[in-house]
């Protein structure tokens, strides 16, 4: 049997080996949402990069430029980090680069080791579930958190996702046992379960907020988003 394992922040990938593994990125507030939101929703591909001047520089070349620092959108960017930018009518057919704090560092991270990596959100929880299920390699679901720091969103998408797969993949840490057992006490209503939360507050400090209940639906899409180089695409 595979197994699933969950690395809490990014700071913790150097304890798990990703070598021969499937990495699942998630940053449900909001980076992997928007991702998952955008290439649903016509975008052609979104190359995640590390640092605003990289995204900069591929605007200059006619991508549009989107994400933030510090939950804020970036000056002279195209697009800041709410899912429903990248669900305009004017982004599809669109290339993006896209920086954020914490989400494309995590996917940037898992890059260089990783077999694959994927992102996930709750969006298209069950449509990646699906997918692993195919795949004969063990899975490592990495929460983006907030500099450094465990964010219980992520935490919780990868609890629903080891719930998806308590048939096929079996827990191999205590940080995926742990993510399931929250995901269970809050999955009646997951809004109400995350209130509180550093990240949803920090947002609705900063006047945000009102898309966290697209981030927190359940299936609204049947796509996998992978990387392909360094270009994040739908899987055909």
């Amino acid at each position: 049997m595979n197994a699933i394992e969950v690395c809490f922040t990014p700071d913790l990938i150097e304890q798990h080996e990703l070598n021969g593994k499937i990495a699942i990125v998630t940053d449900i507030f909001r980076a992997t949402t928007c991702m998952v939101s955008g290439l649903a929703n016509g975008v052609e591909s979104i190359t995640p990069v590390i640092s605003v001047e990289e995204c900069l520089s591929l605007q200059k070349l006619g991508y549009l430029a989107g994400g933030e620092r510090h939950a804020q959108r970036i000056e002279g960017f195209d697009l800041d980090n709410s899912p429903f930018s990248y669900m305009r009518e004017e982004v599809k057919g669109k290339k993006i680069a896209m920086t954020t704090t914490n989400g494309t560092l995590s996917i940037n991270k898992a890059k260089p080791t990783a077999k694959e990596v994927w992102v996930g959100a709750f969006l298209n929880l069950s449509a990646v579930a699906n997918a692993l299920q195919k795949e004969n390699m063990d899975v490592v679901v990495i929460c983006a958190g907030w500099k450094g720091r465990p964010g219980l969103e992520d935490i919780l998408f990868a609890g629903a996702l080891v719930e998806k797969l308590k048939d096929s993949h079996e827990v191999a840490d205590d940080s995926a046992l742990m993510a399931h057992r929250l995901f269970l006490l809050g999955e009646n209503n997951l809004l109400n379960y995350v209130q509180g939360a550093s990240h949803l507050k920090r947002l609705k400090n900063l006047g945000g907020g009102l898309d966290i209940p697209h981030c927190l639906a359940f299936d609204q899409y049947d796509i996998l988003a992978v990387m392909n180089g360094d270009e994040l695409v739908l899987r055909p």
